[in-house]
Parts: structure tokens; C-alpha cells; sequence
């Protein structure tokens, strides 16, 4: 059995202010940084292999916490990255919803194809699943931790539980520093954890 343990970064000033961030490399605030410790503690209780993470500052700062709790190298792999949200970056929803009516009335509703000037969520699929296969085959049998992004975790979820890219409404966005938990048993993937956000209590 394969393990994979997602982790979502921790919190932004973006993300408090509910801004698209993309590719943009937006730091960890005080909060993000005290999640960062909290899941750096609970993963320290488990058995792990490696530790990859995306190479936007704000997940490798969290991989950073961890690193210093797990004495894993963290391992910068752009596959991981959040997906490319071109114009929107920086812009809230009421924003977005004003420059952009039509567009945003399509992703409210889950069947938008790709962002403004950015990324098609088919290409952002397509590698999260390549960078998931590539870490669960080296680690086959073992346990790795993916310090990613919201887009990634949905993307892989969907993915596993066999639903289709405009049905990402029905996955609940996980709260900064959740984990959520990938096996591959035989051929067979299996979703064990989704958003778990335990290790957090008490984290403001």
C-alpha cells in the first residue's frame, strides 16, 4: 500500500482577504505560519518517506516547517503548482464578478474550461495527476507528504472518486494546513482523508 498525504499551504494575506492567488508568490502571515507548526507536529507522528511541495513560496515555506520537524529535504516540484489564474490574481470575487460577468457566472456553476489569460483546469489535471503517479511509483509501498494547493487536492479527489471536472463544486476547498489522504492499494486509489483540519484546533 502507497500512501500520500496532500497537505494545503498555509495562510496568505490573500487568502484571509479571499483573493485569487495563482502563480502569484505570496508569503505565509502569522497565521500560515503558526499552521505550518501545527501540521509540521502531526506529521512528525507519522512514518514518512519524502517530502515534496510546490515551488511557490507559499507551500514551500509550510514544507519548510516541516522539513525542520520531519528532517526531510523538502523537494521543489513545479507540477504542484496552484493553477494559473492569469488576470484574476489579486482580485476578489466581487471583483471578478464585476470585470469578468459572464465568466464568472460559468465558474460559479462549475463549468468553466480554463481562467482568464491563465490556465485551463484540464492542463492543471493533467499535472497534478502526472506529479501524483510520479511521487506514489518512487514511493511505492512507502509514505510521502505533497505540500500543494487547493486546485491540486480537487483535481486529484475528482480523480479518484471518478467525477468530472465541472462536478469540482461537490468538493469542499480544504482549510490551510488540511490534509488530505490519497492510498493506492493494488491498483486500486482509495480516498482515506479529505480536508482533515484536526491538528489546527486552537490555531487562529
Amino acid at each position: 500500500m502507497t500512501r500520500i498525504l496532500f497537505a494545503r499551504h498555509g495562510e496568505t494575506d490573500w487568502n484571509r482577504e479571499g483573493r485569487w492567488q495563482g502563480h502569484s508568490d505570496r508569503p505565509l502571515n502569522a497565521v500560515g505560519l503558526a499552521q505550518s507548526e501545527a501540521l509540521a507536529r502531526r506529521l512528525a507522528g507519522e512514518r514518512v518517506d519524502a517530502l515534496y511541495t510546490s515551488d511557490l513560496l507559499r507551500a514551500a515555506q509550510t514544507a519548510d516547517a516541516v522539513s525542520r520537524e520531519t528532517g526531510l529535504e523538502a523537494i521543489a516540484t513545479p507540477g504542484l503548482r496552484e493553477v494559473d489564474v492569469g488576470d484574476l490574481a489579486g482580485l476578489d470575487r466581487a471583483e471578478a464578478a464585476r470585470r469578468y460577468p459572464d465568466w464568472y457566472t460559468r465558474w460559479r456553476e462549475g463549468v468553466v474550461e480554463s481562467y482568464p489569460g491563465g490556465e485551463r483546469f484540464s492542463d492543471l489535471r493533467d499535472r497534478a495527476l502526472a506529479a501524483f503517479d510520479r511521487i506514489a511509483d518512487r514511493h511505492a509501498g512507502g509514505t510521502a507528504v505533497a505540500v500543494c494547493h487547493n486546485g491540486i487536492v480537487r483535481a486529484i479527489v475528482l480523480h479518484v472518486l471518478g467525477l468530472e471536472p465541472g462536478e469540482r463544486p461537490r468538493i469542499a476547498p480544504g482549510p490551510n494546513c488540511s490534509l488530505t489522504v490519497i492510498e493506492r492499494q493494488r491498483r486500486r486509489l482509495v480516498l482515506v482523508a479529505l480536508n482533515d483540519a484536526g491538528h489546527l484546533e486552537g490555531v487562529v
